[in-house]
C-alpha cells in the first residue's frame, strides 16, 4: 500500500509499477467486502481491499507480493468492478495507491465512481490486455507511463500498447474538472453571491 497523496487538479499522466488482477466479472464485493460498508468514513479502507481474496491466498495475491507494494497501475480484465454500485471499491483502490486502472471493460457505475476520484479507466482489446497482463506478470519491475492524451501505455522495457479512453473523462481529468470539490472551492465567491440573492437563503 502507498501513502502517496490523493489524486488532484489536472491530471495527464500515470507512472507506477503495475499489479495484475486477472479474470472477468470481478465485482464490487470482491473489491471491498460488504463488512466493510459499516465504516464512516472511507479512512482504512485501502488495508482492506480484495480483503477475502487475499486471506484465501495467505499472502500470495497480488496485492500482498512485496515487490507490488506501492504499484499505482491495475491492469484487470472484462466487466470489472461490476455488482452493486458502491463506492467504496474505486475508494478501496485509491487508499491502496491505485492511480489508474486498464481493462477490457468497467461496469458503467464503477467506471463513474473512478473518474470522480481522478482515477482513469482505459480499455483495450482482449488480446492486447492479455499480452500486457503476461508481459508484467513475467516482469513486475518494469516502470509504466500512461498517456492520457496519446491514450497509451509504454514500459521501461520499451514496449507499447495502445489502449482507450472516453473523450469526455479526458477532458475533464486533463482539464481538472472531474474534481467538483476544487470547483467549488474555486467558485466560492460566485456560490456566495448566487446564494445571498436567492429569497429562500435570506428568510424571504
Amino acid at each position: 500500500m502507498t501513502t502517496s497523496s490523493f489524486p488532484f487538479g489536472p491530471i495527464s499522466a500515470v507512472r507506477g509499477r503495475a499489479v495484475v488482477i486477472a479474470g472477468d466479472d470481478i465485482d464490487t464485493d470482491r473489491i471491498i467486502p460488504a463488512r466493510f460498508l459499516k465504516c464512516v468514513t472511507f479512512d482504512g479502507l485501502g488495508e482492506q481491499v480484495f480483503a477475502d481474496d487475499r486471506a484465501e491466498l495467505s499472502g500470495e495475491h497480488p496485492f500482498d507480493r512485496a515487490g507490488l507494494q506501492g504499484a499505482s497501475v491495475l491492469v484487470v480484465n472484462r466487466n470489472f468492478g461490476c455488482g452493486s454500485s458502491r463506492e467504496h471499491a474505486p475508494q478501496a483502490l485509491m487508499r491502496w495507491g491505485i492511480r489508474a486502472v486498464v481493462g477490457e471493460s468497467f461496469a458503467e457505475i464503477f467506471y463513474g465512481n473512478c473518474l470522480a476520484l481522478g482515477i482513469p479507466c482505459f480499455t483495450s482489446s482482449h488480446a492486447s490486455v492479455l499480452s500486457l497482463q503476461e508481459s508484467l506478470i513475467a516482469d513486475p519491475g518494469q516502470e509504466l507511463s500512461l498517456s492520457l492524451a496519446k491514450a497509451t501505455l509504454e514500459a521501461s522495457r520499451g514496449q507499447l500498447w495502445q489502449l482507450e479512453l472516453q473523450s469526455g473523462p479526458q477532458q475533464m481529468l486533463a482539464s481538472g474538472q472531474w474534481d467538483a470539490t476544487s470547483q467549488l472551492l474555486a467558485n466560492d465567491g460566485e456560490l456566495a453571491r448566487t446564494a445571498a440573492s436567492l429569497p429562500y437563503i435570506n428568510g424571504f
